[in-house]
Order: C-alpha cells, then sequence, then structure tokens
C-alpha cells in the first residue's frame, strides 16, 4: 500500500477511534480483552480500508467492520471456558466528591444490553450513538422498518431486565 492510503488510513481511525472503544466495550468484560478486541479490529479494518469505496461515510463503514470482527470473535469466545471478570472485584478508591451513580446507571446498562442477541446489541449501540433508523439499516444489512420494530422489542426486553 502507497504512504498515502496509509496516512488516510491513520487519520481516519485516530478520528473515528471512539467507534471501536464503544464496540469492545460492548462486547468485552475486562481491559485485556477489550486491548485485544481493539487490536482485532483494527487489523480488520486496516486489511479491508483498500476495498473501502467511500459509497457510504468512513464511520458507517467503520461501525459494520467493527460490529462483524466483535460479533465473530464473541461467537467463538462463547466456546471457551468462563472467567472471573477482574475489573467487578478489583478494590476502588472513591474520592469523597467522586459520585459513582452514572457509572453505576452504564454498568447496569452495559450488562443488561450485554444479555441481548449479537444482532440486538449491535443495534442498541447503534441507535444510542443516535444514528438514525436509515443508517443502522445500512449498517446492520436489515430493513429500515425492521430495525424499527426490532428496536421497539428490545426497548421492551430492555425495561423487563433492568426493572424485573
Amino acid at each position: 500500500m502507497t504512504k498515502d492510503l496509509e496516512h488516510q488510513f491513520v487519520t481516519e481511525l485516530e478520528h473515528n477511534q471512539n467507534i471501536v472503544h464503544k464496540v469492545c466495550t460492548l462486547y468485552t468484560n475486562d481491559r485485556d480483552s477489550h486491548n485485544d478486541l481493539f487490536q482485532e479490529i483494527t487489523i480488520q479494518l486496516w486489511k479491508a480500508y483498500p476495498k473501502f469505496r467511500g459509497e457510504s461515510k468512513f464511520s458507517t463503514w467503520m461501525y459494520r467492520v467493527a460490529l462483524n470482527t466483535a460479533i465473530t470473535l464473541y461467537r467463538k469466545s462463547k466456546k471457551s471456558i468462563p472467567t472471573q471478570d477482574y475489573e467487578s472485584i478489583m478494590f476502588k478508591i472513591t474520592a469523597d466528591e467522586y459520585d459513582p451513580t452514572e457509572e453505576q446507571q452504564l454498568k447496569l446498562m452495559y450488562n443488561a444490553v450485554r444479555q441481548l442477541g449479537d444482532v440486538d446489541k449491535a443495534l442498541v449501540f447503534l441507535y444510542l450513538e443516535d444514528k438514525d433508523y436509515r443508517e443502522i439499516a445500512e449498517t446492520l444489512g436489515i430493513t429500515e422498518v425492521n430495525a424499527r420494530v426490532k428496536m421497539n422489542r428490545i426497548k421492551n426486553k430492555l425495561k423487563t431486565i433492568l426493572n424485573p
């Protein structure tokens, strides 16, 4: 690949890396897994970049590659032996002025979303990223109507999970 193409890729990745971090947070439980998945997604993005035709926004294409990579690895990892989540048992020091409410709410939401199926997780993620249903449908390869119906069902499922 040319240096120009490499520079374009690095610039786009740096500008949109939060997308990858959010996908990693959704599909992993600890820092090491997060870093491994981030690296794997970056590799897949790099491999696929020469085929990026620019028919959609770079961020939309990036969502698609990141989610597909995460889902593929997530399904493979389901075949392994589960381990204890280190961060959930790690001792944390809190300052007096620190209010953990928002962090606790985010953890509850992530735990609820993790209980959803692979495509449903991706749909919620894109919805929470304020993507419109057209872009969600394009990213996930489903119809816009299907995205809306699925999202309504997911909202009800999340309400049940969060408010048993």
